[in-house]
């Protein structure tokens, strides 16, 4: 019955990691050429409840896409991602290098904003050894366009047709897209008609075409930089926004040997006799009590001053206050001893009534 129990156990893992490998999803990304991988949003809708018509209405949810690579916060280098909305779908794209060779588990987790309900998958990247040559490489601007507009099949593919007429070959293949903020490029204003550039670079092994030929000659370069009218622009576009700019296309040829650094110079290892060291000589005996009068015996002196000056200012301040209070307390006496007694026999006041005495006595003497 052990024996019976663990068999069982055995052909349940066995089972349960056979449907696990079973449910990833696995792609090869050749080196040197573009990988893209588009999450469809109708695909996940599936994974969340409910998906079918409920009272007569198909649920539409908006989805946040998250990818990283498995056991790491980030993405490997040669990958990215980006979703423009929680409505669009999102876009998995790079170019692996040789050095990238290997297998990429990418972990996607996917975010329903409706209910906030989650979802995971896992994405399996094999890169391998490039299938393809491509010694000559063309990276061409596209101005009227956003990253998350290219990646989609079809468009690479209207691109390509027109690329493959200034080429005039149909062995091309994308190398490389990339958008133009990621080369420094400013951020659109949020307005119709504003756009983020986008540069897409494409491989062949057919070489560049006479027409392509005239971007490396001075000519071309001169125009470009002047801003006139460019008058070797032969490119051809049958959607006017996947029109390249001309002056912002670059030629890569890759066919030539690139020759190698020069080796460094191997000398004997025993430097070359310069003679006997002469020590510099001491600097000349300075007079610091100038340098110590200006930074402390001056700014102690204004101090002091200061000090004399604000002693001297809140001690008259202070003598004035006592003597003007002494002042009120004398005349409220004063006043205060007049209304108490008889009028006849009281004093009369000595400040306020003094200039009438004055008076009085000298028309009685008169």
């Amino acid at each position: 019955m052990a024996d019976k129990g663990n068999w069982a156990l055995a052909i349940t893992v066995f089972t349960a990691g056979f449907l696990l490998v079973r449910a990833d999803i696995i792609t090869e990304a050749p080196v040197g050429q573009l990988f893209v991988y588009e999450l469809h949003r109708e695909v996940f809708q599936r994974e969340f409840e409910p998906f079918h018509k409920v009272f007569g209405q198909v649920y539409n949810d908006p989805m946040v896409f998250k990818c990283n690579k498995e056991r790491f916060p980030d993405l490997p280098r040669w990958l990215r991602f980006t979703q423009r909305d929680a409505y669009d779908n999102g876009f998995l794209y790079g170019t692996p290098l040789p050095r990238d060779q290997g297998r990429n588990i990418i972990e996607i987790f996917v975010i329903n904003k409706r209910n906030y309900e989650t979802f995971k998958e896992r994405l399996v990247i094999n890169v391998g050894p490039a299938v393809k040559q491509m010694p000559y490489q063309a990276e061409f601007f596209i101005e009227l366009r956003e990253i998350e507009k290219v990646l989609p099949a079809a468009v690479q593919a209207e691109i390509k047709l027109d690329i493959q007429n200034l080429w005039r070959t149909s062995r091309l293949e994308f190398v490389n897209i990339t958008s133009a903020l990621d080369r420094g490029g400013r951020v659109p204003l949020p307005l119709p008609g504003y756009f983020e550039g986008v540069y897409v670079k494409l491989g062949s092994d057919q070489p560049f075409s006479p027409c392509m030929l005239r971007l490396e000659t001075a000519e071309h370069q001169r125009e470009c930089a002047s801003g006139g009218k460019i008058s070797g622009d032969c490119s051809r576009c049958t959607n006017p926004i996947n029109c390249i700019t001309w002056c912002k296309s670059t030629l890569f040829d890759l066919s030539k040997p690139v020759p190698p650094a020069p080796l460094p110079t191997v000398g004997s290892g025993v430097l070359a006799w310069g003679g006997e060291f002469s020590p510099p000589e001491s600097p000349p005996d300075r007079d610091f009590f100038p340098d110590y009068i200006v930074t402390v015996i001056v700014p102690l002196a204004l101090v002091l001053i200061l000090c004399l000056i604000l002693s001297y200012i809140m001690c008259y301040k202070t003598t004035f206050n006592l003597y003007h209070h002494h002042t009120i307390q004398g005349d409220a006496s004063e006043l205060r001893r007049m209304a108490g007694g008889d009028r006849r026999t009281a004093d009369r006041p000595r400040q306020c009534l003094q200039p009438l005495l004055m008076a009085e006595q000298a028309m009685a003497e008169s």
